[in-house]
Order: C-alpha cells, then structure tokens, then sequence
C-alpha cells in the first residue's frame, strides 16, 4: 500500500494503543524501541513486505511458512491470534480477534478516510449491484449539476475510487484494501462512496469500525449456506443484519421476508425509511407498476418530498424495488426529484438484466447475474410477466465448494420453470464440472424438467440460443465478469454478453439467411 506525503504516519505503539481500547489486546511482546518504530506499510501476504512493515497473520488457509517468510524479508512486528513457538522471540502482538484488528489498523493506518466521505453500504441476498447502480447514477446525476466529482464504487461488478478501476472478484473487499479505495476517493475530491456490504463481508468483520452514513437492507432469502460462509440460515440472516449496528440512517423494503425481526434490529436506528411496492404505508411507495416496451418500465411513486413518475431503462419487474431503494437514499441526502428521475431513468449496471434481441425479434437473451433462489424466483416470475409468449429457456451452474444449497434450489426452480435448461462452468474451483451439473440435474428431473450438460459456457449459449428460435434465453450466474475459476486459479473467458453477440451473428448468418 502506497503512502502518501500529507498522511499522518503512525508507529507501532499507537497501534498497539488503539487494539488494547478495543479490547482486542491479549498480549504483547514489543520492546521500547520498537515501539517507536514508525509503521510504512501493512500486509497480510508476506510477497509484499516492504520497509517497516506491520504484519498480519490472518485467513482460513493461513500457514506459518508465511510468518517466516515475513520475518525473513525484514518486517518489524507481527499481529496473531496465537504466538508462533519458533518465533517467540520476535516483536509480537497477540489479539482475540485478528479480523477485527486488521481492520481497526487498517482504519488508522489510512487516517479514517471515510469520516471525509458520505458513505452508503447496501446489503441484501439480491439486488445490491443493481441498487448500488441506481444510487450511484442518481447522485451522478446531481453531483453534474453542482459540479462536483463522480461517486466512489466497490461492487461485485467493478470498482472506482478515483484512481483505482477494475473488475471485481469479490463483493465487498478486505478492510485494508477497502479503507485504501476510501482513502483515494478522498484524496480525488470524491465526496460520495457507495458500496455493497455481504454478508460475509459483515460476519468476518472486513467493514468492522466503519460507520456509515446510509445503510439499505433490500432483502433476505437461504444463499451462502457452506463450511466456508455460513453455518445455516439463521447465520447469513443476522450476519447481515450486523449492518444494523453501524448506520446512521436506514433504508427498508417493507416487502422482504423475515419483516417482523429485520424492523426489530432496526429499533437501533436513529432515523429508518421504508420503500416497498406493496404497502401503501412505506415512506416510499410505488404504484402504477407497467412494462411500456422491450427494455422500459414506468411507475409512480410517492415519497415524503414528491409524487411523480419514475422510467427504468433496464428489464425486469423486480428493479422497481431496486429503484425505491435509491429513491430511499436520495430522499436521506436530499437530492431533487429531477435528478432521481434522469440518474434512474439512464441507470445501467453490467450483467445485470442486459437484454438483446435478434433482428427478427425471434430470440431474446437476457444476460444477468442471477445465482440464488430468491434472484431465481423473482427472474422467472418477471419474465412470464413481461414475455408471455415466449419459450424459458435457462443457461446457469452452480459455484464449487460454497453455497450447495443453490444446486437443490436452482434445480427445482429451472426445472419447474424452463423449456429446457443448459447446465454448465460457473466457478467450479476444485470441484468437477460435471459432477457439480450432475447433482443439479437430480432436482431439475424432480420437476420433470428437460436438461443438457455442456461443459464448456461459451458452447452452452451457443447452443442454447441457436437450437432454441422463438425463446427466451436466461444466462445467469456470471454477468459480464472476464474470468472463470478452475481450481485455484481465475482463468480468463469471454463474458456471456459476448458470447451472445456472436451467437446472434451466427444466427443472423446462417438462420435468418435461409
């Protein structure tokens, strides 16, 4: 981690210092001298130790090799849950909660970046990129006017900070590069950053000590249910709910499961603002709900400041919670009607609902990232809405060695619901393609459903849109994301937008031309 000239930089006993008032200190082995050691730079991969370094041992798959491998290259102290036998001579500090500390030292090293910052965390089992999107589009929107900087991103799609823009392998980052996108964003003059929070990211503390200025809870539905996530699902529902405890202000959709214990939490909040589609009484309401064409949805909603129309520009139903969401959050930050209204009405987020069509408007592909029961549930209820009259057919596999729920799920739904479906590579990691689609294709025939293995994505959706004229064709699970995870490496691919493009071309070749 770079550091810049204006940052205060601190030394080994101020650190020490801020783990013992958060009760976080077991014990300590730090001489006088170096205590007063100033701390360049913190790391928990022992490739990039640089000059005075403030090591951290942390992770599932950890080893002591990498403590060695630290020392050896020069760093000043390590922090750990448990003092390393072989180096007990070295300056160590012992803590209770290794996840909790680096964030805390993470928040220091940067000199609390976020306080500079509006920051607001979404969390919810669906829809957080989009609603991260909206919000992100509306404040844009109004930051244009008043000519100020474009807002701050980290989502499952990408992130922006100012300096730093890239796609994303994970939702919500560890605390210290975290802290390091805030620090950026204040450092490029940006005042707004918005962010989703996931539930592994509130259970395993990488946002630990951050207070946000608007939090939105969008939903909850049984995801992320392994060894490695969550334990069950009462283990996912309150690890997100943990976001309760750092907000300010509060968004809720009145229409999630779970109701009665999610308004209970949120007691702890000083001020909550509700949206929904469905009860008249939410602070934000919807109503008025049309499909106008294609890719367009008008709706009215009422708030405590206007009651106006509201255009959505992307396909699916279900957005209409997304866009109350970051009305929700406009309404906190007080930003006008007019730019809700264009920052919705142009709002984008890649792989998320992109819709194409053929030029015969024959074939229809919908490319989205839908990967869980609930995304699953509420993408097929919307596409028999708005497409009657077209075939389902469903592209999607499962993830390797995490959230086996979703092959029971998944597979009972596609079943249920597709024409066909196509079965194939979605990050299975360690685990056999094959077999991962194999143990889907046992629920999908429990529903009688009509499946195809291909393990190969980019043939999948070849084939399933050239062997399937007058359909529509759901490819889910991957977006627009570049790599595909086989084994433990991220190997690159083409992103299903893509491949659709040159589906369509092909069809456009040689069906339409006959």
């Amino acid at each position: 981690m770079k550091r810049s000239d204006i940052l205060k930089i601190y030394k080994v006993k101020d650190y020490l210092a801020i783990l013992k008032k958060e009760k976080l200190l077991v014990s300590s082995f730090i001489s006088s001298k170096i205590e007063e050691k100033e701390i360049f730079h913190i790391s928990y991969n022992s490739k990039e130790i640089k000059e005075n370094t403030l090591f951290v041992c942390k992770g599932l798959k950890y080893k002591k090799s990498y403590l060695e491998e630290a020392i050896d290259k020069g760093i000043i102290c390590y922090i750990s849950e448990e003092i390393f036998e072989s180096k007990d001579d070295f300056p160590h500090i012992i803590v209770n909660d290794v996840r909790k500390a680096l964030s805390l030292i993470s928040i220091l090293y940067y000199n609390n970046p976020a306080k500079k910052l509006n920051t607001i965390g979404i969390t919810g089992t669906k829809g957080k990129s989009t609603t991260t999107y909206y919000i992100k589009s509306i404040i844009d929107d109004y930051m244009n006017d008043i000519k100020g900087e474009k807002t701050g991103i980290s989502s499952s799609i990408d992130v922006y900070d100012g300096v730093i823009k890239k796609e994303s392998l994970i939702t919500s980052p560890e605390s210290l590069e975290l802290q390091q996108h805030f620090y950026n964003a204040v450092n490029s003059k940006i005042k707004n950053f918005v962010m989703e929070v996931s539930s592994q990211a509130l259970k395993y503390k990488r946002v630990y000590g951050i207070n946000y200025d608007i939090g939105v809870f969008l939903n909850i539905s049984e995801d992320h249910i392994s060894a490695v996530e969550h334990k069950d699902y009462n283990d996912y529902f309150y690890s997100k709910l943990e976001l309760f405890k750092q907000v300010k202000n509060l968004c809720i959709n009145l229409d999630t499961d779970r109701l009665p214990e999610v308004l209970e939490q949120a007691k702890k909040v000083k001020n909550v603002i509700t949206f929904s589609t469905k009860n008249k009484m939410a602070d934000v309401y919807a109503y008025k709900i049309k499909k106008i064409d294609f890719n367009t949805i008008k709706f009215k909603v009422r708030t405590p400041s206007f009651e106006d129309e509201i255009i959505l520009t992307m396909p699916g139903l279900f957005n209409v919670e997304n866009a109350l969401a970051a009305i929700a959050v406009a309404e906190i930050m007080h930003i006008p009607y007019k730019n809700i209204f264009s920052g919705l009405k142009i709002a984008k987020a890649s792989g998320r609902m992109e819709s194409h069509i053929t030029k015969d408007n024959k074939i229809i592909a919908i490319v989205d990232y839908a990967h869980n029961k609930l995304s699953f549930e509420k993408l097929y209820k919307s596409v028999k809405k708005e497409f009657k009259d077209k075939k389902i057919i469903t592209v999607f596999g499962c993830p390797g060695g995490k959230a086996y729920n979703r092959r029971r799920d998944l597979g009972l739904l596609s079943g249920k619901n597709s024409y066909k479906t196509y079965l194939t590579a979605e990050d299975p990691g360690m685990e056999d393609t094959y077999k991962i689609c194999e143990e889907i294709a046992l629920y999908i025939k429990k529903n009688n459903g009509i499946y195809e293995i291909i393990e190969e994505r980019e043939k999948a959706i070849k084939k399933a849109i050239l062997d399937n004229p007058d359909s529509i064709i759901l490819i889910t699970g991957k977006g627009n994301e570049t790599r595909q995870k086989y084994g433990t490496k991220y190997i690159p691919c083409k992103t299903d937008t893509k491949c659709v493009e040159e589906a369509f071309e092909e069809y456009e070749k040689t069906v339409m031309s006959n």
